[in-house]
């Protein structure tokens, strides 16, 4: 049991759960940034439609205006299969793991072939109070949402085939992670970007209302890297949103821990539906660009150290009315 809250990045669950998700979400940018590929696959557990699936996402900046196009492919559960000690996984033959991904279709919806390698992976650092991301909340069992972080970034070898016209992703980015229980939170907001002019830096935050027991509370989990300095913002290590605003395509939120102070901004043009969980089943849709920019200011005290802008950027907004 400790060694999977150690290693968020294998499979949680088991087959035999009901009203269950497990997905991991693949994110490569190429290195002219023309296109951005997201690869989501997983598992949906429940009494309507258990299955396992392929999400696919694509962004094409090559024209004038931004290209989005999703897919969710369906399979037999009988197709998943995992690794018990390691990250890797496979459906009816396609491979996914941290160190490569293997992916192919071709029907009247699409005509894709994958083959990508990482290398270099960035993995946040992990104690034995803070296992993962999660922190000791990962310990606990009765959580609505998990959430696993593989690589904050890493560099990416390989090309995809999309409709036979070979896109080369050598030099370009990548990013893995993952969510898993019983349905995504009623209410948050998500972001990522490992493309800032500081090319050391990557960035991910979750806001999120998080059932707890019997009542509710505003969780958050968020790290900035920058120059190998990991800088780690949560509820549980008493963090605290200052301020939050939002519409349909941004968000704003200041954060504070101790002395520091980690002021977001947060912008998307456009953006596609695509499946979430409730209660296992993939019947609700969230909405994800992933050309957006975030905005970083960081200030020990009031005095400004690191201040950037992240483009490529997946970005969520899903919050409700306060």
């Amino acid at each position: 049991m400790f060694y999977k809250t150690f290693h968020p990045e294998i499979f949680q669950g088991h087959l035999k759960k009901k009203n269950y998700f497990e997905g991991w979400y693949f994110k490569y940018v190429s290195k002219s940034l023309s296109h951005t590929f997201a690869f989501i696959p997983g598992i949906s557990l429940n009494k309507k439609d258990t299955h396992a699936f392929i999400q696919v996402f694509i962004s094409d900046r090559t024209k004038e205006k931004e290209t989005l196009k999703t897919y969710y492919f369906k399979y037999n559960i009988n197709a998943f299969s995992f690794h018990p000690k390691t990250f890797k996984i496979q459906i009816a033959g396609n491979m996914f793991s941290s160190d490569s991904m293997f992916f192919s279709i071709d029907n009247d919806e699409l005509d894709l072939q994958v083959h990508l390698e990482n290398h270099d992976l960035t993995p946040i650092k992990k104690s034995l109070l803070f296992p993962s991301i999660m922190g000791p909340f990962g310990y606990l069992k009765f959580m609505e949402t998990y959430h696993g972080i593989v690589s904050m970034s890493h560099q990416v070898k390989g090309s995809i085939l999309l409709k036979k016209e070979a896109i080369s992703f050598n030099q370009g980015k990548g990013y893995i992670e993952k969510d898993w229980g019983t349905s995504f939170p009623s209410s948050y907001t998500w972001m990522q970007s490992n493309h800032f002019k500081d090319s050391k830096t990557s960035f991910m935050l979750s806001y999120a209302t998080i059932p707890f027991l019997f009542f509710k509370f505003k969780g958050l989990i968020s790290v900035l890297i920058v120059q190998g300095k990991e800088y780690r913002f949560a509820t549980y290590n008493l963090s605290s949103v200052k301020h939050l605003n939002y519409n349909d395509s941004s968000v704003s939120i200041t954060i504070k821990k101790r002395s520091l102070k980690l002021v977001v901004i947060a912008t998307t043009s456009d953006y596609k539906d695509l499946p979430s969980p409730r209660l296992g089943q993939m019947n609700e849709t969230i909405k994800e660009g992933l050309s957006g920019n975030i905005h970083l200011k960081l200030y020990i005290k009031n005095t400004l150290i690191y201040e950037d802008e992240g483009v490529a950027s997946g970005i969520e907004i899903m919050l409700k009315p306060h």
